[in-house]
């Protein structure tokens, strides 16, 4: 099933050209509007599809495939609680907006130990279908993005629900993806935060469940991308604890751990001012790293007397007796210079002879308004989506004056999730046969 000799091979670690630098978004957004539904200049965006985001879900699928190898259920869901932060490891510092996917318009990634294809299934709302697949796991879903300007902030929410399947164990997974806030978008320095509760459900085996809390960087900005909860059953009993932070790693103790880990640092931190337990409590308290994006309340976060008084919990980095479930690979040197992409993102719209002979004509790696970006011709890029827009807008419309013709998706259809018992877009399968006749030229 999976990937052949041929696709076993190195990929590309750079772009052709350096990306473009920040610029000031106050021309284009209104208080509270649905960024959705506005056309942003080519300037805001970089050069990837939002096909192509999706498919960096699937940056770290070694953790399913370490799931499905747990013997029992509460070491899968661990794995797969893992698997669900580490696919929002790649939005830190990832300040470009990708393309909005055309109607119709595909994206397939084929790696050694899994494969994806990606479709736009809706334009109106956007909906973005998908399907990965390998010998120990499924892994589907559909996101519809929304995007909202609240004066200084952007929230994103990337609503839709997600599963993974282990078919070894007739097990299912599913979750819903939290809400992302870009803040400083008009004045300062950039920066994001993931915000809610995650909550994974398991299905078919103990039932069990985990409830991940994406921590606000408050006000002394101490529990900036921390994440933390427990896997729980179905008496709410908590059986693991969960911690980290969604740009860096996952572990995981015994809860008893946690809480003898918590005590100590109460207790330490009412020590008298200025012993060595004080001092090493707050040292470690203010450990939090967040080296080139710092947020504002920087200064908060290295001010020796901030305190733990009160009901607030601390935030403790390490729990002696811990493992790692996940851990971030380090981006390249030269991400900086590269839309911030990670050395996974830098590979999604490499197109070398070989693919273009096979991959479907629909492939994001054809728009050759993302191309021409990538290649630093912005007035290119910006020409070339205008022309794409304007001929999906005349396609629209031909299609409504041709009574009885609509538009359908050509791999994914409505149909129940059994895991969620709601309609969802389904792979309808038969993509990786490549006959891709009757396909439409979309671009």
């Amino acid at each position: 099933m999976m990937a052949n000799e041929k696709t076993q091979r190195p990929y590309r670690t750079t772009l052709p050209v350096p990306g473009h630098s920040e610029v000031n978004l106050c021309s284009v957004l209104s208080l509270g509007k649905d960024l959705s539904k506005i056309t942003m200049p080519v300037i805001f965006n970089e050069p990837l599809s939002f096909l192509q985001r999706v498919a960096e879900y699937m940056e770290y699928a070694k953790l399913l495939k370490q799931a499905a190898q747990e013997e029992t259920p509460i070491r899968r869901l661990q794995y797969v609680a893992a698997f669900a932060v580490s696919a929002l490891a790649s939005n830190w510092e990832r300040l470009g907006k990708p393309f909005n996917p055309i109607l119709g318009e595909t994206y397939e990634l084929e790696r050694e130990d899994f494969r994806i294809v990606c479709e736009q299934v809706s334009h109106h709302p956007p909906v973005s279908a998908f399907h990965a697949e390998s010998d120990e796991f499924v892994f589907h879903g559909t996101i519809h993005p929304k995007l909202k300007f609240w004066g200084t902030s952007i929230e994103i929410h990337p609503k839709g629900i997600v599963t993974v399947e282990l078919p070894k164990w007739k097990e299912a997974y599913t979750w819903q993806n939290i809400n992302c806030i870009l803040h400083n978008v008009l004045v300062g320095q950039l920066w994001m935060e993931q915000l809610g509760s995650l909550e994974i459900k398991q299905s078919g085996g103990a039932n069990l469940k985990a409830i991940l809390s994406f921590k606000s960087a408050s006000c002394n900005g101490k529990d900036l991308h921390r994440v933390e909860g427990f896997i729980m059953d179905q008496e709410k009993r908590k059986l693991l604890f969960l911690y980290g932070k969604w740009t860096d790693r996952v572990k995981v103790c015994d809860p008893s751990l946690y809480e003898e880990a918590l005590e100590k640092v109460k207790r330490d931190a009412k020590s008298p001012q200025g012993s060595p337990g004080h001092k090493k409590v707050l040292a470690k308290l203010h450990s939090l790293k967040v080296g080139a994006f710092k947020p504002s309340h920087q200064d908060a976060i290295d001010d020796p007397s901030a305190s733990i008084d009160g009901d607030e919990t601390p935030t403790i980095d390490d729990i002696p007796g811990s493992i790692t479930l996940w851990e971030a690979t380090p981006r390249p040197s030269n991400s900086s210079e590269y839309y911030q992409f990670t050395t996974f993102a830098m590979s999604l719209n490499e197109l070398t002879s070989e693919m273009e002979k096979i991959i479907c004509p629909t492939d994001s790696r054809l728009r050759p308004d993302i191309r021409k970006l990538e290649n630093g011709d912005q007035d290119g890029a910006a020409a070339e989506k205008m022309r794409l827009e304007e001929k999906q807008r005349e396609t629209r419309k031909s299609r409504k004056h041709k009574k009885g013709e609509e538009w359908t998706p050509r791999w994914f259809q409505l149909a129940m999730n059994p895991y969620t018992n709601q309609m969802d877009w389904l792979y309808r399968g038969d993509y990786w046969d490549r006959n891709y006749s009757n396909i439409e030229d979309i671009f």
